[in-house]
């Protein structure tokens, strides 16, 4: 039963002797329980977002660009004019105005931002979504604890890998196919069957051609294969890949296949999260959180979209409308849907990519790529929202108030998940390695 739906019964029940001074109080109590399970969502724009045009506008300098600003929920803070679903929403969120890093390639950038070290040196760090799934998944559950929907791999594929903790914590990629986001005022209501993108996980089926019973007869061989191989070579290695294997049957015989069937769900709530890669997508997230899943990556790029995705050299404002229409819709319903379940006191999301974009425009209308000062933005479960946090200059060009890097959103996102960024894990060569080696940013957690 959902927290809304368990609240609603029990305040039906006890209403004749007046629970409204406790039951708030114990709403608050069970959703900011330190053993509740915590479940994380990242949002990854692959390619670089323009902070100047959508989190961070400049509206009175000539960086500033065609867009416009709006209101949101929260006085003050003014976000993108194509954001203005997820402007509602500005009370749940932490906008990091000042966030600067060293890595302007995509492929660097991407690994330093994915596992919080630039991509140099002996160790394999393994990438955020690994650490997650090791800290908050249960190696009880038959669906993985790291699931990347629409994975990139364009720029660096390596980087969201588990690393040094094995392919235990690897991540279990879903594609997607078909579909296309219909903007604003171009929906077709009418249209007979709705065009909704789907989402494939490649070998969670057996071959057309192989019936239950062979498919049986293949695994009982692989089993006997591989315990008499793990009988004669102990290791860590072999150990993990037999529980790989094990997850992999698990999955494609439990009911925690059906998390990732998309039809199950209300046409209109499909088409409010956006009949795209990235909208089902998010809508997936939330299935993939309600059955348990640790962490889940949802991918707006070039691996989602007709386009470069956020690497706006060119061209930039008709392409960040377009991506930030897509993003709104499925972001915006993501955090709606989540609330309504229960589920976004225990569900932590960040928002960002490799790097931001060059306050200045270039010579082909477009926006280069520009580490030195540019936006992150987390909402959710253990984060202080309606607030904007550090501040750049006039220009855009640097940070002027709270500069902060990738290892102190890393940390706070540790933070807010209630976990310990100080804490170790240990190489595959014996050497212990802190999560995270930088303080969170104590104003940003609730």
């Amino acid at each position: 039963m959902h927290r809304r739906t368990w609240l609603k019964s029990a305040t039906a029940g006890v209403c004749s002797v007046s629970a409204s001074g406790w039951m708030p109080a114990l709403a608050n109590r069970v959703a900011n329980d330190p053993k509740r399970r915590r479940h994380c969502i990242v949002l990854w724009m692959g390619g670089g977002p323009s902070q100047t045009d959508t989190f961070d506008l400049k509206p009175d300098h000539e960086n500033g660009g065609e867009f416009k600003e709006i209101a949101t929920s929260v006085p003050g803070i003014r976000i993108s004019e194509h954001l203005p679903q997820l402007a509602k929403h500005a009370d749940k969120l932490a906008i990091v105005r000042s966030l600067s890093t060293k890595e302007g390639d995509h492929t660097r950038g991407t690994h330093l931002m994915q596992t919080g070290h630039s991509p140099m040196g002996a160790i394999n760090y393994p990438s955020m979504g690994s650490v997650f799934a090791r800290e908050l998944g249960s190696t009880r559950d038959a669906l993985p604890n790291f699931i990347s929907v629409g994975q990139g791999r364009m720029f660096s594929d390596s980087s969201t890998g588990s690393g040094f903790l094995g392919p235990r914590y690897s991540p279990l990629r879903v594609t997607g196919t078909g579909g296309q986001f219909q903007a604003p005022g171009e929906e077709n209501e009418q249209a007979a069957a709705a065009n909704f993108a789907s989402m494939n996980i490649p070998g969670l089926k057996p071959p057309s051609n192989i019936d239950a019973q062979r498919m049986a007869r293949r695994l009982e061989l692989l089993n006997m294969h591989q315990q008499s191989f793990i009988g004669q070579h102990v290791s860590p290695a072999a150990l993990a890949h037999k529980t790989v294997y094990e997850g992999a049957v698990q999955l494609m015989n439990g009911d925690s296949a059906a998390a990732f069937d998309l039809s199950k769900e209300p046409e209109k709530l499909r088409r409010e999260y956006g009949e795209g890669v990235f909208g089902q997508g998010c809508m997936l997230a939330r299935r993939l959180i309600e059955h348990g899943a640790a962490f889940v990556e949802v991918n707006l790029d070039s691996s989602t979209t007709a386009s470069v995705g956020w690497d706006t050299h060119s061209n930039i404002f008709e392409s960040v409308k377009s991506l930030s229409q897509e993003l709104d819709a499925g972001w915006a319903t993501l955090m709606r849907d989540l609330e309504d379940r229960g589920l976004l006191e225990s569900t932590t999301i960040l928002w960002m990519g490799e790097f931001g974009r060059t306050p200045k425009i270039n010579s082909q209308g477009g926006r280069d790529h520009f580490p030195q000062a540019w936006t992150c933005v987390l909402g959710g479960g253990g984060i202080a929202g309606g607030q904007a946090y550090g501040r750049t200059s006039k220009d855009g060009l640097q940070v002027e108030e709270n500069k902060c890097g990738v290892g102190n959103v890393l940390a706070t996102l540790c933070s807010a998940l209630g976990v310990d960024p100080a804490s170790q894990h240990e190489t595959n060569t014996g050497r212990p390695v802190a999560l995270v080696e930088d303080e969170p940013i104590e104003e940003l957690l609730a």
